[in-house]
């Protein structure tokens, strides 16, 4: 009775240990599965990292990019301002040497009694203004149109121009200002009237050409103050239908002095200006839209790779399974061929050595 009792204890000790080995062996299996699963999900973590981390330095250059265009910018606005205090007393100078040579010149109108001299001390005037102001590249002088025709200056501002006339006709103005008697003063002040709004009508049929890239509109150069006084300022009291100013601007020409044309030149600058920050804008712009291309082609790449993840891990999941089945495999005919093999080796010596 003790030795039954003493067996059943023996074999339920040998039962456990058994069945102990046979969990260890399972658990151990579980986990090398577990660590080769980490292993391909590292493998996969760090490729992701590379690639995060390499667009993260893409995304860091072009917004060091952006950052540097925006600063360039503000910078261009900033100093907008500050050129405009310069211009302005560019203006004050340039308008205070105008007053003192103008002091020098004794009789202006033997300067401008000839057409043709005072067709160029015009065109001069208007060159040397427009190149104190103005970069060369953003106009020209004597531009020339198809049908031959050569206007004194054309400023270009974005893909058109703005054409600039620069021959005012003086002739009866000078016989005007010369003469005393009132009857005849009226008559030759109506010629000069006649004489100038004849001029404007040519330059609105010959200079404002949209199809040749023009605006729809053009500048009337004269090249004195007191001149676009008695011509504009004073000529605006004989009523809004009869004045010049209207009439040019139905024809849309504009009429401008020395001062005025400055101011306008200066409204110019600044719209040239604004189309360089807009060029600039747009730019970043682009840069942003290549930004964000970049990122979905990323994206594209990043769920790629997951499905090629998720491949792999069924991949390496059948192979797992195949090589345990390889190894059971191995193991029984390992066993098999082992049990096959004699006890003893065989005594490799023959019969005539057991003699000797």
């Amino acid at each position: 009775m003790d030795l039954n009792i003493l067996l059943i204890i023996v074999l339920g000790i040998l039962l456990f240990l058994l069945l102990f080995l046979l969990w260890s062996q399972k658990t151990t299996a579980s986990k090398v599965e577990e660590i080769k699963k980490l292993q391909v999900q590292d493998k996969a973590l760090s490729l992701m990292q590379q690639q995060i981390g390499q667009l993260t330095q893409n995304i860091n250059q072009q917004l060091q990019s952006m950052s540097h265009q925006f600063q360039k910018t503000t910078g261009h606005i900033g100093g907008t301002l500050g050129d405009v205090k310069k211009d302005l007393g560019k203006m004050e100078e340039v308008t205070r040497e105008v007053l003192e040579k103008a002091k020098n010149i004794s009789n202006l109108e033997n300067l401008l009694r000839a057409p043709k001299f005072r067709g160029g001390f015009g065109e001069l005037f208007l060159g040397d203004l427009l190149a104190q102001i103005l970069p060369p590249v953003y106009f020209s002088l004597q531009y020339k149109f198809k049908s031959g025709e050569a206007v004194d200056a054309a400023i270009h501002i974005g893909e058109n121009m703005v054409p600039i006339d620069a021959k005012f006709p003086l002739e009866n103005f000078q016989k005007y200002m010369n003469e005393e008697q009132q009857t005849k003063r009226e008559d030759l002040r109506k010629r000069f009237v006649s004489d100038v709004k004849k001029h404007i009508g040519e330059i609105a049929k010959k200079y404002i050409l949209p199809d040749e890239g023009t605006y729809d509109f053009a500048l009337m150069y004269i090249p004195a103050e007191n001149i676009y006084y008695e011509t504009i300022l004073k000529d605006e009291s004989l009523g809004e239908e009869r004045s010049i100013f209207s009439f040019a601007m139905k024809k849309r020409v504009i009429p401008v002095s020395p001062n005025s044309f400055y101011a306008y030149l200066q409204v110019i600058v600044q719209g040239l200006k604004g189309l360089q920050i807009e060029k600039s804008a747009r730019e970043i712009f682009q840069r942003i839209m290549r930004l964000q291309g970049d990122l979905t082609r990323f994206k594209k790449d990043f769920e790629v790779l997951g499905t090629h993840l998720v491949h792999a891990k069924t991949k390496y999941d059948d192979a797992d399974k195949r090589l345990d089945k390889f190894a059971d495999k191995l193991e029984l005919v390992s066993s098999e061929q082992i049990e096959k093999l004699p006890e003893k080796p065989k005594d490799l010596n023959g019969p005539e050595d057991k003699e000797d």
